[in-house]
């Protein structure tokens, strides 16, 4: 009997604790004009806990009473919605449970007739109902079907075949390959057949983000890949045997460490086979100059330290034709900047006389930064044919040795594409930095920032441009590559370039006027920025969007109710209008935030079936400005933690960091990465369901709720209708059927695989699928430095 009075008293000392958690926070929460129910629970759960210690059964009654009142109120608020229901109820679930058990209960009751036990177990059981009908229920999920009743003949320029010759299988950056032998009846034989290990692993001097994002490439009868650190592998691609290798030895000059990096990736190379372009063009001079060179095959490879370098594809030497001694320096122009400060990250665009290459500017950093300038060299010598910089938009002739691009203007870090036959370039513009204060930008920035630019491929003239988000505060850059696609529409075929972004618009443009396809409107936007800034009236939404619904109170979340009322008080203390909310000295919600619905790795199209295969994200961030005399203060540093962004040379730093309840979950409700189809032919999304799951992310114990979790790295997809993505949390490489989302197939893998896969034909008659498995600083996956391949086993 002691016993059970000691855990009566022990319980009561714990329902005390919690209630005064829920009675202050949750007073706290009312006084920022939130929801009332925590205050009232908890006053409910401290008057239950004095009952317990006068060993009332009154204790049960009034417990029923407060699990029950909570199961109505959790039902008001989410419906049910399995994921956000249960975390609001689990605990008094528990609690119920305990009283009932002969332990606790025969204290209370001590022999007398109660009717409160009664009322306790209805209320358990209405809570047990509550959550189990919740299992059966997919709130937020789209069910559909694209099938086409015919399919549409592809163009050949637009999608891969036997090999995979550019970042996106081609230029027109489809991630779609004509193969289909490996298929949907026969997916369940697709298993690995070969794994490398390069050998480029993270060291003690490595930046944060250093990240495994490269799409390999198959041409000349080789898988080319490159590492983080720049290293290029030659491959035998039926087997993964390294044939050749090439390091370029990166330089950390300035630094004597790369842990000051911003970042280190090597997204991807560039292949430029003469023979081919002879066969395209037989009048290439340029070309014909490459084939008697001793590099007729080339490949290009951007360096972290700033160098272009030309690689004999066909055993890894430097063609010293290009350049100097097969270099050429990026820095040319730039001006000044900290080490890791400008590169390209991306594979340059090649076409029949240029390769043409854009760069990463560290965001954030000062309001002197280096140019965001493109610039073409020619394919065969190097020399600079012409460079186009948004600062300065209609100087395109090569500029002078010892004069500087224009400082700070926004460039083009992400993955370009081309239409040879139209002669254009579709360049992804970023912003100019930093990117939560705009006051001073330049007319040139606020005309091409954050848009698409379409440029002429022999002169580096603008045909054409549309800007995406108007005076982005945001860091809404355009981060993946433009889509060139043959549209089937009311009006005919028409040539289409499809612009993933980071707002969750897929923005669909006539690619030779830049006019758009689908509507685009021009919607109202919060107002409102810090002194001294300006917000557009109007931002750009295309009628063709993987939006999510705004946030509210209600869709805080999560494990249990108590990190879900820290992240209802972080909710009510932000300020938060919507999307487009500006950045504020009080701290604003960013959502969709600046890591984007779309990122780098973009969707896959399917031009054939007409279809976008699309794995959006879903995270919000907190975006808040500092001003300058207050960064300097220890007690600010402190405060505000490692997401302080600098700006030196802006009136304000800013903290840039994830939405995140106290212990680290997100503070919105998931799904937090879908994946989606949408149908080209009336612009709507067909299906849309959460993917992938919590494995690789619950501490001690790994826990596979398929919650939805976020994607970084493409898909992409084959003629067999089979669309692959890997690049989840949960250490997976999936397949799907594209015409309903149904994943048909995974393989797990030894690391992160934040890149996107790519498939050929090999020699010996087999179609392989080939990712990159290195993971992702940034990111927070395991790290690596696996490429593997899958097959088919039994290809009969």
């Amino acid at each position: 009997m002691r016993k059970n009075k000691l855990l009566l008293i022990l319980t009561a000392i714990i329902l005390i604790l919690m209630s005064i958690v829920l009675i202050v926070a949750g007073g706290w929460l009312i006084y920022l004009g939130g929801s009332w129910y925590y205050l009232l629970c908890g006053g409910a759960i401290l008057f239950t806990a004095v009952l317990l210690f006068k060993r009332s059964a009154s204790a049960l009654t009034l417990f029923a009473f407060v699990l029950a009142i909570s199961v109505i109120w959790a039902l008001w608020e989410v419906s049910f919605n399995w994921w956000q229901l249960v975390p609001r109820l689990w605990i008094w679930f528990i609690i119920g449970i305990l009283l009932l058990l002969p332990w606790w209960r025969k204290p209370l009751i001590n022999g007398s007739v109660s009717l409160a036990p009664k009322l306790l177990s209805t209320s358990v059981i209405i809570t047990f109902i509550a959550g189990f009908a919740s299992l059966f229920t997919s709130p937020g999920v789209i069910t559909g079907q694209i099938v086409p009743k015919e399919l549409v003949i592809v163009n050949p320029q637009q999608a891969a075949g036997d090999n995979w010759t550019a970042y996106g299988g081609t230029n027109a950056g489809l991630h779609y390959s004509e193969l289909n032998q490996i298929s949907i009846d026969n997916i369940d034989n697709l298993q690995e057949v070969w794994r490398i290990q390069t050998g480029d692993l993270p060291t003690d001097n490595d930046p944060v983000e250093l990240t495994n994002e490269n799409t390999p490439l198959k041409v000349n009868d080789r898988l080319y890949t490159c590492t983080a650190h720049g290293w290029v592998l030659a491959l035998e691609p039926e087997t993964g045997k390294t044939l050749w290798k090439y390091n370029p030895a990166i330089s950390n000059e300035g630094a004597g460490t790369f842990k000051g990096w911003a970042h280190m990736t090597c997204r991807g190379l560039s292949y430029y086979d003469a023979e081919h372009y002879l066969q395209q063009f037989p009048d290439s001079n340029i070309a014909k100059k490459v084939s008697m060179s001793e590099c007729p095959r080339r490949i290009y490879l951007p360096t972290a330290d700033a160098r272009l370098i030309a690689l004999n594809a066909d055993n890894g030497e430097l063609c010293n034709s290009f350049g100097e001694h097969g270099q050429v320096d990026l820095r040319q122009g730039i001006g000044p900047f900290t080490p890791g400060g400008y590169y390209s990250t991306s594979p340059g665009l090649v076409t029949k006389n240029l390769v043409i290459v854009g760069g990463h500017v560290t965001d954030d950093e000062s309001t002197n930064e280096p140019s965001g300038v493109v610039r073409a060299f020619d394919i065969y010598d190097g020399h600079l044919v012409w460079n186009w910089d948004s600062g300065d938009p209609d100087a395109t002739k090569p500029l002078p040795k010892g004069q500087v691009y224009s400082r700070n203007s926004p460039n083009v870090w992400s993955i370009t594409s081309a239409d040879e036959q139209l002669g254009l370039a579709y360049l992804p513009l970023g912003n100019q930095t930093p990117d939560q204060y705009g006051a001073g930008r330049t007319a040139a920035a606020e005309k091409y920032a954050a848009g698409l630019v379409a440029l002429n491929i022999a002169t580096g003239k603008v045909a054409w441009n549309y800007q995406f988000t108007h005076h982005d505060l945001w860091d809404m850059d355009v981060p993946a590559q433009p889509i060139l696609v043959d549209l089937k529409t009311d009006k005919g075929i028409l040539p289409a370039v499809i612009q993933p972004t980071k707002q969750g618009s897929l923005y669909v443009l006539n690619r030779k006027t830049g006019e758009p396809i689908v509507p685009i409107d021009e919607i109202p936007v919060p107002q409102g920025a810090v002194a001294g800034d300006w917000t557009s009236k109007t931002q750009a939404r295309s009628q063709l969007n993987l939006l999510p619904p705004p946030l509210q109170e209600k869709d805080m979340w999560g494990a249990t109710l108590f990190d879900q009322l820290s992240c209802r008080i972080q909710f009510k203390s932000l300020r938060y209008d919507g999307q487009y909310t500006p950045p504020s000295l009080q701290g604003s919600l960013i959502y969709p935030g600046n890591v984007g619905v779309m990122n780098w790795g973009g969707v896959a199209v399917d031009p054939a079936r007409q279809l976008i295969f699309a794995s959006p994200n879903y995270m919000a961030f907190v975006s808040k400005l500092i001003p300058q005399n207050e960064v300097s203060s220890n007690a600010a540093k402190a405060s505000e933690g490692a997401g302080l962004q600098p700006n030196k040379g802006a009136p304000y730093a800013v903290i840039i960091k994830p939405f995140l309840s106290l212990v680290g979950f997100p503070c919105q409700a998931p799904s937090w990465g879908d994946v989606a189809g949408i149908n080209l032919s009336n612009d709507k999304v067909t299906w849309k369901h959460p993917n992938g799951t919590s494995r690789d992310s619950t501490p001690i114990v790994p826990l596979p709720f398929p919650v939805g979790v976020p994607a970084m790295g493409g898909p992409m997809t084959t003629a067999s209708g089979i669309a692959f993505l890997s690049g989840t949390l949960d250490q997976y490489l999936r397949g799907y059927d594209v015409t309903n989302g149904k994943e048909i197939w995974s393989a797990r893998l030894p690391a992160g695989g934040q890149a996107t896969p790519m498939t050929f034909m090999g020699k010996d008659g087999r179609q392989y699928i080939v990712l990159v498995v290195g993971g992702h600083g940034s990111f927070g996956t395991k790290m690596g430095d696996y490429i593997i391949a899958y097959a088919l086993v039994d290809n009969k």
